[in-house]
């Protein structure tokens, strides 16, 4: 397959027009050449860092978020992870990371991998958390069924080898409290230094890395002394912490939307999860712009779940990205393909050859004018080399 004479921005800077050859799924040739189609472009696939595809994926209003798992059987929710993932591909977004999977994910990595199903690239991290901590207060305390938790150095060790042998390609640690947990609040700490050193070396002893959720100042800190390999959310990231980020090349997901979402009341949560949001917001924007002036290495990360951002807002995030954090639409740009793939260690994110054939078509310059990715402007998806969306120039 390939597209002639068409305007590149390959992942990290504009190469003019090219011819561009692949086949599945593998990037043959991009060579110079006379200009065919000025007003299109060619850009990578997005990655989004940070993402949950095990959420209602159907039409109309979304039922309640925190009931909705505990009734519907597991067969059911991932048909539903299957959804997800398939919009979004089909907006551009080839390349995911879930950052609260199990068995569930690794089965829908699998069946992508292997053509069984079309779908993105994903990744799958399992979530090591403590009774009473974050991952485990979405469950009612009266429900018996209860995500796996661990307490003690020696269980935290236990549950990155079970989510090894699980096949995960990561493990995702939580240091603060959340938003959306019921009863918890941000500045709760989540796990003791030798427990979050435990998971940290057990994962890295095993070829793991470590996302850290952490909301709160404490639980930024303590994850990045500790040597986490990214920060989620990264929300009350004060001067000093952005400057040791930085020096690191540390990625931090932001996950804006999701956020003011809540806040602001604009999808269905509990007043207790619209309060610790809006406390969030409140002082978030300022801290987010002065980490990104010093040179924080934010990607993008949305934290999508199909109830409170949807798999296709990631367009919509990379253009918030670039308002709030004052990024030039290149560097949002790159935030959201190269700088997300080798983030997460993933061979996509460029156009180059011997790299995965994942690519966009669409109207516009978005490396100049960030605004021109949108849903519209979309001409064509290719994922894993098949079009999967719209159709060639």
């Amino acid at each position: 397959m390939r597209l002639d004479g068409i305007p590149l921005w390959d992942g990290t800077e504009l190469r003019g027009p090219v011819d561009l050859s692949w086949e599945p799924d593998r990037i043959i040739d991009v060579s110079p050449a006379a200009p065919r189609h000025d007003d299109l472009c060619v850009i990578p696939g997005l990655v989004d860092t940070h993402v949950h595809l095990i959420g209602h994926a159907g039409p109309g209003d979304p039922p309640d978020f925190a009931t909705w798992p505990l009734v519907t059987t597991r067969d059911e929710q991932v048909l539903h992870g299957v959804a997800h993932a398939q919009r979004a591909m089909r907006h551009g977004v080839t390349t995911l990371r879930d950052l609260a999977g199990d068995e569930a994910q690794v089965a829908l990595r699998r069946a992508f991998d292997a053509g069984v199903l079309q779908g993105p690239r994903v990744q799958v991290h399992g979530v090591v958390g403590m009774t009473a901590g974050h991952n485990d207060l979405f469950v009612p305390p009266a429900s018996p069924q209860r995500k796996p938790t661990a307490d003690g150095p020696d269980e935290c060790r236990k549950l990155v080898r079970t989510w090894a042998r699980a096949g995960m390609d990561g493990i995702k640690l939580t240091t603060s409290g959340g938003v959306l947990s019921i009863g918890d609040r941000n500045a709760w700490r989540n796990y003791t230094r030798d427990e979050i050193r435990a998971v940290v070396d057990e994962a890295h002893a095993l070829g793991m890395p470590v996302a850290s959720h952490a909301h709160s100042e404490e639980g930024i800190r303590v994850a990045v002394e500790e040597g986490v390999d990214s920060i989620e959310h990264g929300t009350l990231m004060s001067t000093d912490l952005a400057e040791v980020l930085a020096a690191r090349r540390t990625p931090v997901a932001p996950t804006l939307l999701i956020n003011e979402a809540i806040a602001e009341g604009r999808v269905p949560v509990t007043p207790e999860a619209r309060a610790k949001a809006a406390e969030l917001v409140a002082t978030r924007d300022v801290l987010l712009a002065q980490a990104a002036a010093l040179g924080v290495r934010f990607v993008l990360g949305t934290d999508a779940n199909g109830h409170h951002v949807q798999f296709g807002d990631q367009l919509a995030e990379v253009r918030h990205m670039a308002g709030i954090l004052g990024m030039d639409a290149a560097s949002a740009l790159r935030a959201a393909t190269s700088d997300a793939a080798d983030s997460i260690g993933m061979p996509v994110g460029r156009i180059a050859p011997g790299l995965g054939a994942d690519l966009i078509v669409l109207r516009g310059r978005p490396w100049e004018r960030i605004g021109d990715l949108a849903a519209g402007n979309i001409v064509a998806v290719v994922s894993r080399g098949a079009v999967v969306a719209g159709g060639l120039p």
